[in-house]
């Protein structure tokens, strides 16, 4: 077997975070739904950017974001992701490495520029996301390393990128070299529009093992099985997924097996600032103690403790070592 040369790669959409503080009459005017995620062109983007009044630009994307806290956990961490030959592809890369994270990814040279979120924060902290793809869509099977993916624990995909064909195809290429290589893939649902579009496909990588690890909230849950109702959802994911982690806010999180199925609570938080990378800096912990052989109440500790860090201030990527907070909560693997 390849030897382990990382915990987790992440498998993306490299996307620069444009961030700002908004009130609520802000998305009654642009006439956006709160909590959403949009796909937007260039020239919305720029719109959108000049009136939203002050910001902070931080390097993001979801798988991006998750491989960064487990950087902070002490894990070693990869990434493939498109950034163009630009100003902010350049500082995407230089971000990404600067967290400790293996990114190695050929930039686009000519075409679309890197990628960019215009992600509009409400006084409740609730972000609502607008989101122009740029050359993040340009993944192709050409960027899957396969050296990197049969060295990688986990291999981590972004369901945000499940769009363009050719990404889909990497994605398939890297699950495959991975469980060639004797190692685990999780996906993460991403979004419930991104559900909406992808249910079949996303239930056939899970039924048939493509996927071993499946990772939503519960709105994407519910929007998977086309179900209202909690229980029913989780008693479906049972079914289909080995393993399922489902992040539930202020409730916590639970994780199910075909065998069992846990009930974790949520790290407290004294003051919310920004939801923006919740999800993605919980799966961070998840996997973290996952590649560490943790058991699932453990891992699902890590990765509210993870959540409760990410959302205390703007922007996705923690700025306290989740490392240091783990140990302090008494978690040492």
């Amino acid at each position: 077997m390849t030897t382990v040369r990382f915990d987790v790669l992440g498998i993306g959409n490299a996307i620069f975070d444009v961030l700002a503080h908004i009130e609520d009459d802000y998305l009654v005017k642009e006439e956006l739904i709160k909590g959403s995620m949009q796909l937007i062109d260039a020239d919305e983007a720029e719109r959108l950017y000049s009136h939203m009044g002050p910001a902070l630009r931080v390097s993001g994307g979801c798988a991006g974001n998750t491989v960064s806290g487990v950087a902070s956990f002490g894990g070693k961490a990869a990434f493939i992701g498109k950034v163009a030959a630009d100003t902010l592809g350049e500082a995407y890369s230089h971000d990404m490495r600067g967290f400790g994270v293996h990114f190695d990814t050929a930039p686009l040279q000519d075409g679309a520029p890197t990628a960019r979120s215009m992600i509009l924060i409400t006084p409740d902290g609730e972000r609502t996301m607008n989101t122009y793809l740029g050359a993040c869509q340009n993944l192709t099977v050409d960027d899957i390393d396969e050296a990197v993916v049969s060295a990688s624990l986990i291999t981590y995909l972004e369901g945000y990128l499940w769009d363009p064909l050719e990404a889909k195809d990497a994605f398939r290429k890297a699950a495959k070299i991975a469980h060639d290589a004797g190692r685990r893939v999780a996906l993460t649902l991403s979004d419930s529009f991104c559900v909406d579009r992808f249910r079949d496909e996303f239930l056939d990588l899970v039924r048939t093992g493509a996927v071993d690890i499946l990772f939503a909230n519960e709105h994407e849950l519910r929007a998977l099985y086309q179900t209202s109702d909690m229980n029913s959802a989780v008693n479906a994911v049972r079914e289909d997924a080995a393993l399922a982690v489902v992040t539930l806010g202020a409730e916590g999180s639970l994780t199910a097996t075909r065998e069992e199925t846990h009930h974790i609570a949520a790290a407290p938080v004294e003051n919310i600032e920004d939801l923006t990378g919740a999800g993605d800096l919980y799966a961070s912990g998840f996997l973290h103690g996952l590649a560490h052989d943790a058991d699932l109440v453990t891992c699902a500790r890590l990765g509210g403790l993870a959540a409760a860090e990410v959302i205390s201030h703007v922007g996705a990527r923690p700025q306290t070592s989740l490392k240091e907070i783990a140990e302090q909560s008494g978690i040492v693997l």
